[in-house]
């Protein structure tokens, strides 16, 4: 398959944090679909017109953005779908202004301005990714995920696409998650659209019918499916022990009554949480 190559600069308005944006990509990658060489993010990605590859490198002032593409007629897709994974067009300073009126956690936001919020390029893929992570370590998630591509996935230069067809029952996990997984994809069927554009309240609506579809999975992919800068984990357990050691709330339903005061921001204020912890997901490897 032949590549067009295009090279971007992928402007931001300061400041960004690097960190947890690049480091969860990096730490969550599905080998075959996504690697960080060279300090370099790349991935693939599927097109209206085809597919390609995005290698992503944060500087000082913009992300180098780098495209290998089938057609160029993605070109202006391709740099949409990579703004939106780094969550490049939102405006920082409202939103660590927003977060930092709660004084316990005014702190976190002082110390990591300009956090984003690591997204997607593709919704379906995501789901597909999140259904796998249910009740396992990102380490076990990224094999499954990995096992899936080598099997089913569509070549795209030296990476593959990640299929959002195959077959459930070759499935290693639990029968449980096997029916959860097989609705999803039944879904996506009926119509179930997980892209940016789409109706967030239609979408969450529809994924709470899904069996095994709690709230921490409907949330994820409201939040980096979706883009919805106020989707909540209250149930997550890293977000539970951050907020203890700082004071807030640790209970969900305590929590969620003190977050109203960080909306509509409240996924951002979920990253700022989460970076609290000592994970790799918000690091950027040496």
């Amino acid at each position: 398959m032949r590549l067009d190559t295009f090279t971007e600069r992928l402007p931001f308005k300061a400041p960004l944090c690097p960190s947890n944006l690049f480091g969860h990509l990096i730490a969550t990658a599905v080998p075959g679909v996504e690697e960080w060489r060279d300090g370099v993010y790349r991935r693939s990605l599927r097109l209206p017109f085809g597919c390609g590859i995005a290698a992503l490198r944060p500087l000082t002032d913009h992300v180098a953005c780098t495209l290998e593409l089938s057609d160029p007629r993605d070109l202006s897709t391709a740099l949409d779908l990579c703004r939106f994974l780094l969550d490049l067009d939102v405006d920082p300073v409202v939103v660590d202004s927003a977060l930092s009126s709660d004084p316990l956690l005014a702190q976190l936001v002082l110390r990591a301005p300009g956090r984003r919020v690591p997204r997607t390029v593709d919704g379906a893929e995501f789901a597909i990714r999140a259904v796998l992570g249910q009740q396992v370590s990102t380490k076990a998630a990224r094999t499954h995920a990995a096992r899936l591509v080598a099997r089913y996935g569509t070549p795209v230069g030296d990476l593959f696409l990640f299929p959002l067809e195959f077959d459930v029952a070759a499935l290693a996990m639990p029968e449980s998650r096997r029916r959860t997984m097989a609705a999803l994809l039944e879904a996506f069927q009926s119509g179930l659209d997980l892209s940016p554009s789409t109706d967030r309240a239609v979408a969450r609506e529809w994924l709470t019918t899904l069996p095994g579809f709690g709230p921490w999975t409907v949330e994820s992919i409201a939040m980096r499916s979706l883009g919805d800068p106020d989707a909540f984990l209250p149930t997550d357990l890293g977000i539970r022990l951050a907020a203890k050691a700082l004071g807030l709330p640790s209970t969900p339903g305590a929590l969620v009554r003190h977050s109203e005061v960080w909306r509509p921001w409240r996924a951002y204020a979920v990253q700022h949480l989460w970076a609290t912890g000592d994970h790799e997901v918000n690091r950027i490897p040496a």
